[in-house]
């Protein structure tokens, strides 16, 4: 082996390397996400690392039915068809690098899902099948300005936002779930009444939701000044999530900032220990699909703050929302519409020392449909445990009480039985 050979095997061991701690770090809410996801280490970055990560879990609600009927809240998803259920909730493959030795100022991303969820649950109108939730290229040409095009993660809640395997809990909170994982209706997608179980899905959209993605370009970078280090990111997009369609003229605008203060220049990284602050905004409009003549307005906006310095994290995040909220699974029909709703959660962590256990605990509040007669408030409160194995593997349990209500009659006895939901979670990296 001459000396040029061996000098690429270490850039590719070390790159290789990197990137699995990128991808594996676990509770990595410090993280600068646009530019893991979105770049690679310049000059080491292999041709192709491939990676994915494995989420056996199973969920077991205790709510009470209303004269012998469900509703969704009620069910584990993303069927919505039982109280309790083994699932493989995520199960994605993907692969990334620089894939020419001439430039390494092109990198990409591509990855794939095939777990069951609401990305690739058809629920009762549709059919399971694996979507694309990744395809994109970085071009790191202009400094100051990175162009990422393709179909990728938008900036913006850190919760959608950071990297799922390294999500401390099993399920989102209600406001992003709620307001922020985007579904999307066809005109043959009817509402389904609340329904005796076991029955056919009450999950009544058949496209997939958004995952968080969208399919166009994204302008960023981040800059270091002296102790901080600030990320901005400018992006245009169709507003369609991964479906890499687009059913409107219109582009959904994203607009992104942080600023985290770094405890340790010489420790940069998914661990890094630092405080971020960030904030973010998007708009668009969407086409109704029972009405194609009507075009309905979407905006979102939140901000909020990370701290990770072990044994201690914690984050906090509030965020608004008007126009397209989201009624539940079983009413598609009502998603076009001009309400308002606002939300937000505060959770943290405790790494016990000297051992790989780490206690969680996350508030979380959403107010859906304010200050209309139909508003509906949902408050959950989530105890979690985990133990890693190793930094790839982990074991999550975690127990959530809720209490939901609503200023709506109808609405309200559905929701008076919601009780406890308990979840055990593999993750299994690679």
């Amino acid at each position: 082996m001459n000396k040029k050979t061996k000098n690429l095997s270490k850039k590719i061991a070390l790159a290789s390397l990197c990137t699995s701690l990128f991808l594996t770090a676990p509770h990595a809410f410090a993280a600068n996400w646009l530019m893991l996801q979105g770049t690679e280490q310049p000059g080491i970055a292999p041709p192709v690392k491939i990676f994915g990560f494995i989420q056996p879990t199973y969920q077991k609600d205790f709510s009470d039915s209303f004269n012998g009927k469900y509703s969704s809240p009620k069910l584990i998803g993303p069927n919505l068809d039982t109280q309790s259920s083994f699932n493989i909730l995520r199960a994605r493959v993907g692969a990334r690098g620089a894939p020419f030795s001439l430039d390494d100022k092109i990198n990409y991303f591509i990855m794939a899902e095939f777990g069951n969820n609401s990305i690739t649950n058809g629920g009762r109108y549709g059919s399971y099948r694996p979507y694309l939730t990744d395809a994109s290229v970085t071009l790191n040409y202009i400094k100051g300005l990175r162009a990422r095009l393709g179909l990728f993660k938008y900036p913006g809640a850190e919760e959608g936002l950071q990297g799922i395997n390294s999500l401390n809990y099993i399920n989102y909170t209600n406001v992003t779930n709620q307001l922020l994982l985007e579904r999307y209706p066809t005109a043959g997608n009817l509402n389904i009444l609340p329904q005796s179980t076991p029955n056919a899905s009450l999950n009544g959209f058949s496209k997939p939701s958004s995952g968080f993605r969208d399919t166009g370009i994204q302008l960023f970078d981040a800059f270091d000044v002296g102790s901080w280090e600030h990320t901005y990111a400018v992006m245009l997009g169709n507003g369609q999530g991964v479906q890499m369609a687009d059913n409107n003229s219109h582009k959904d605008l994203y607009l992104y900032w942080s600023s985290a203060y770094l405890f340790d220049l010489k420790n940069k990284g998914p661990m890094s220990p630092s405080v971020k602050l960030f904030s973010w905004y998007q708009a668009g409009k969407r086409t109704n699909a029972y009405n194609a003549t009507q075009e309905q307005d979407r905006k979102r906006y939140g901000a909020g703050v990370s701290y990770l310095k072990k044994p201690f994290r914690m984050t906090a995040e509030y965020m608004w929302g008007k126009g397209m909220i989201y009624q539940g699974a079983n009413n598609p029909q009502t998603l076009f519409n001009n309400n308002k709703a606002n939300g937000g959660y505060i959770e943290g962590g405790w790494f016990i020392p000297n051992s790989q256990w780490e206690l969680d605990l996350r508030y979380d509040k959403y107010v859906r449909n304010t200050d209309l007669p139909i508003e509906t408030r949902f408050n959950t409160w989530t105890a979690g445990v985990q133990y890693h194995f190793n930094p790839k593997t982990r074991v999550t349990l975690d127990y959530s009480t809720r209490d939901y209500n609503s200023d709506a009659i109808a609405v309200n006895n559905q929701l008076k039985g919601v009780k406890g939901l308990v979840a055990l979670q593999v993750t299994a990296m690679f």
